[in-house]
C-alpha cells in the first residue's frame, strides 16, 4: 500500500479501494450515509500513504473555505498596537492548529466595504472582530448576513458570543487597592466613551468607591483625553487641585502623564502617585515601575479562535466568556 513520495489524490485512493470518488469525499467529510467499514478503509489508506486533501476539495465537500476573517481598526494608536499583534497571533496560531488560514480586514471608522467584500465572495467561514463599539457596525452587518463571529470585547449586543477579559472587575480591584492605601483624591484620565472597554472601566472605578460607600469628585474624571496635547492640558488642570493619584484608562495616556509630569518636575510618587488600567511594552522599562493591570492578549485570540471554530463546526459555545487578569502593584504607587 505504500507509495512512493508524491501527490494522493482522491481519484487515486478510490482507484486504489475500488470505490468511487463521492464514497471517498464522504468518508473524508464525514457527511452522507456510508457503512463504518468503509470509512475505516479509506481512513487507513490516508494514514498509510500520509494523505492530505486539497484545502479546495475539502472545501466544497464539506460547504467551508477554511479561512477566517480578523477585523483590526485601522485608526489604533501605535501604543495599542503590541495588544492587537498579541491577539492576532493567538488567532492565527489556533487556526493554523485546525487546518484554517486568517485574511486581515482592516476597518476604518464606519467603512466596512473590506468585510462586505470578503462576505460577498464567500472568501471566509466566520469573522473575530478584535474591538467592539457602542454603535457596532460590523457586528450589525455580520448579524443581518447570518455569518458567524466572536467579538474579542463586551457588548450589549443580543445572541453574540464575546470573549474578554474582565476589564470592570479589574479596574474595581485595582482602584480599591490605591482606595485601601488611603489613597482618596484619585483623578481618572480616560478616552473614547465609544469603545466599551472604556465604559467597563469606568464603570470599575465608579463601583470601588460604591464600595466604600463614597462617591468620587466628578472634578477629577476627565473623559474623551485623546492626543499629547489634550492630556497635558488635563494634567495642568490636575496639578492645583492637588490630586493623590491619576489613574490612566490604558498605557498611552500614562505615557503622555508621565511625559508631561516630568516636565514638570512633578516626582512620581513621591509628588503624586501615578497608575495604569492596561500594561504594555510601551510602560514596561519606566522608572519608577508603574503600577497596572496585566491581560494576556495572546490568550485573548487563542480563545475567540477557538470559540469562533467551534461555532463554524455548528457546535453550541457559551454566550460570555471571561478571562483573567493580574494586578501589578509597583513603585509609581509606593
Amino acid at each position: 500500500m505504500q507509495r512512493e513520495q508524491k501527490k494522493i489524490t482522491i481519484d487515486d485512493i478510490a482507484k486504489d479501494l475500488g470505490v468511487s470518488k463521492t464514497t471517498v469525499s464522504r468518508a473524508i467529510s464525514g457527511k452522507g450515509r456510508i457503512g463504518k467499514e468503509t470509512v475505516d478503509r479509506v481512513n487507513d489508506y490516508i494514514k498509510q500513504c500520509n494523505y492530505k486533501p486539497n484545502v479546495i476539495a475539502k472545501g466544497l465537500a464539506q460547504s467551508k473555505t477554511y479561512n477566517i476573517g480578523l477585523m483590526i481598526p485601522g485608526d489604533y494608536d501605535l501604543v495599542d498596537l503590541p495588544f492587537f499583534q498579541k491577539c492576532m497571533l493567538g488567532v492565527c496560531e489556533m487556526a493554523s492548529a485546525m487546518d484554517y488560514d486568517v485574511i486581515i480586514s482592516m476597518i476604518k471608522g464606519a467603512d466596512i466595504s473590506q468585510m462586505e467584500r470578503l462576505v460577498d465572495n464567500h472568501k471566509v467561514d466566520g469573522f473575530v472582530l478584535s474591538r467592539t463599539l457602542v454603535e457596532d457596525a460590523p457586528m450589525k452587518f455580520l448579524k443581518e448576513r447570518k455569518i458567524p463571529f466572536v467579538a474579542i470585547g463586551r457588548t450589549e449586543e443580543d445572541n453574540v458570543v464575546q470573549v474578554d477579559n474582565d476589564h470592570r472587575g479589574a479596574c474595581r480591584e485595582l482602584t480599591s487597592i490605591l482606595l485601601s492605601r488611603g489613597i482618596r483624591k484619585i483623578a481618572l484620565i480616560g478616552g473614547n466613551r465609544n469603545h466599551i472597554v472604556t465604559q467597563n472601566r469606568l464603570l470599575g472605578y465608579m463601583e470601588a468607591y460604591e464600595d466604600l460607600r463614597k462617591k468620587p469628585d466628578n472634578k477629577l474624571i476627565y473623559m474623551e483625553a485623546e492626543g499629547r496635547v489634550r492630556i497635558e492640558q488635563i494634567v495642568d488642570d490636575l496639578i492645583p487641585k492637588k490630586a493623590d493619584c491619576i489613574l490612566c484608562m490604558d498605557d498611552s495616556i500614562c505615557a503622555y502623564v508621565l511625559a508631561k509630569l516630568k516636565k514638570e518636575k512633578i516626582r512620581v510618587p513621591q509628588d503624586i502617585k501615578v497608575a495604569s488600567f492596561y500594561n504594555s511594552t510601551t510602560l514596561e522599562y519606566n522608572m519608577p515601575a508603574i503600577t497596572s493591570l496585566q491581560f494576556d492578549g495572546w490568550e485573548l485570540g487563542r480563545v475567540a479562535c477557538q470559540a469562533l471554530l467551534t461555532q463554524i463546526d455548528g457546535k453550541a459555545v457559551e454566550s460570555q466568556i471571561l478571562l483573567g487578569y493580574e494586578v501589578s502593584m509597583k513603585e509609581s504607587t509606593k
